[in-house]
């Protein structure tokens, strides 16, 4: 018999097997020779362990009658709390986009969150959205936000404070001034120099009003000029210092017997040495202005929800050079007031601008750390706060002692005094004798 013929006569045997078994199932085959469909229902289950296994809730019979072949125990079911998905990964929210998982179909990826300064304001984003430079995005990072613009206003309590010392200091020089031109006469004012002296409280007064520049909205007309005022203003003051220091020492130098110096003792050397200490000075800033000028900008990557507004100083360089320059202008004055710091007392002016620059450089080396470790307004804040203190420095240790000797101790303001403990101090020197044409007292009677 050959394979077919077996086959053809196994297959009707099997169609031919009908019987139960012992526990009442019924085995038969169809014309086709397939056994009945008989499964069981099962369901996923969390068992005491913490497991998961199956547990069979139904049965289903293709060899039972119609309407009996699904037989379900509703009761022992457990169903999931949880909405069942149709992808493998829940959708992304808000603030962040959809990652694709290398090697896993384009329904299953990651969620992430959106880089800084970049929102997603919709669910499954392929890409995140750059804001504009002036928003930020809020704390969700689904919308941008209008950014605040930070400069050193008159409007806040600050830049009012600062305005208000800026006015109120500028009138100390201006009361000087009118001191010593209402007392010109006296000794301890023509002792001191009296026009320089005028001079360099004009400059003062200056000095102190240049901090006002500082303050408000910008421009960039101020901008551009705010620095170069102050730069202007400082290197006046600082020149009519070193000139007033250069007078002491030709003073006491040109009463030596023989000396060459006499020729000096007037005031065109004095006027010389400023105006040329100035137009050094003007010929950086017009340098500055003329190839990299100051400008407003706007700084958006130090704070994130604040623009600050400020002066971008064009070139920092030129900004440095202006700023050494007066240091340098101030060392000089120190130095050479430092060495003649011990000539005749009621005379000699030079410790008091020993003292007075001293303090001048002290402020301007603090300020560079202070400037670089601050942004926006509390960096101008505290340029304003060195242009006072440095400003006042100069007021207190130069012209504090002489207005309250001329207003409080009128009596050491005479003649007889002045001269007394110059001749009496500078005697002890046999080679040095001192004239009122070199002191620039007056013959009083």
């Amino acid at each position: 018999m050959s394979g077919f013929e077996n086959a053809t006569f196994l297959l009707h045997y099997i169609k031919t097997v009908d019987f139960e078994t012992k526990d009442n199932t019924h085995i038969f085959f169809d014309d086709k020779g397939d056994p009945p469909a008989l499964y069981d229902i099962v369901n996923w289950q969390l068992s005491s362990t913490g497991s998961m296994e199956q547990k069979i809730v139904g049965s289903y019979d293709s060899s039972s009658l119609e309407g009996n072949q699904m037989k379900m125990n509703n009761a022992a079911i457990i169903w999931s709390t949880k909405n069942p998905q149709s992808k493998c990964s829940p959708s992304c929210p808000l603030g962040s986009r959809k990652a694709t998982i290398p090697g896993k179909p384009t329904c299953c990826f990651d969620c992430v969150q959106c880089p800084t300064g970049e929102i997603a304001n919709e669910t499954d984003a392929v890409e995140c959205q750059k804001c504009p430079w002036d928003t930020w995005p809020n704390t969700q990072q689904d919308m941008c936000l209008r950014r605040t613009i930070e400069f050193l206003s008159y409007d806040e309590a600050m830049g009012i404070s600062l305005a208000a010392l800026s006015i109120v200091s500028s009138l100390i020089p201006l009361g000087a001034l009118g001191i010593f031109i209402r007392y010109n006469t006296t000794p301890v004012v023509r002792a001191n120099n009296w026009s320089l002296s005028c001079l360099l409280l004009v400059a003062l007064f200056f000095c102190f009003l240049s901090s006002l520049a500082f303050i408000g909205y910008p421009h960039p007309e101020k901008c551009l000029l705010r620095q170069v005022a102050f730069g202007l203003a400082f290197t006046l003051t600082i020149s009519c210092v070193l000139a007033k220091t250069i007078t002491v020492v030709i003073a006491f130098k040109a009463t030596k017997p023989g000396t060459s110096l006499q020729r000096w003792t007037g005031g065109k050397l004095s006027f010389s040495v400023i105006v040329i200490c100035v137009l050094i000075q003007i010929s950086v800033c017009v340098t500055w202005l003329s190839y990299s000028p100051p400008f407003p900008e706007y700084d958006t990557q130090t704070l994130s929800m604040v623009l600050i507004l400020n002066c971008n100083e064009g070139s920092p360089f030129a900004f440095w050079v202006m700023l050494g320059y007066l240091g340098l202008l101030a060392t000089v004055s120190f130095i050479v007031a430092f060495l003649v710091r011990r000539l005749p007392d009621s005379f000699n002016e030079a410790k008091y601008i020993t003292f007075s620059m001293l303090a001048f450089l002290c402020v301007w080396i603090s300020f560079i750390p202070a400037t670089l470790s601050s942004h926006g307004k509390y960096t101008v804040a505290m340029e304003i706060f060195a242009i006072l203190s440095s400003s006042w420095a100069v007021v207190v240790c130069i012209f504090l002692p002489k207005c309250f000797i001329i207003l409080f101790r009128p009596h050491l303001n005479v003649r007889q005094n002045l001269m007394r403990k110059e001749f009496g101090q500078v005697s002890r020197s046999p080679t040095v004798a001192l004239t009122p044409a070199a002191l620039d007292v007056p013959e009083l009677s």
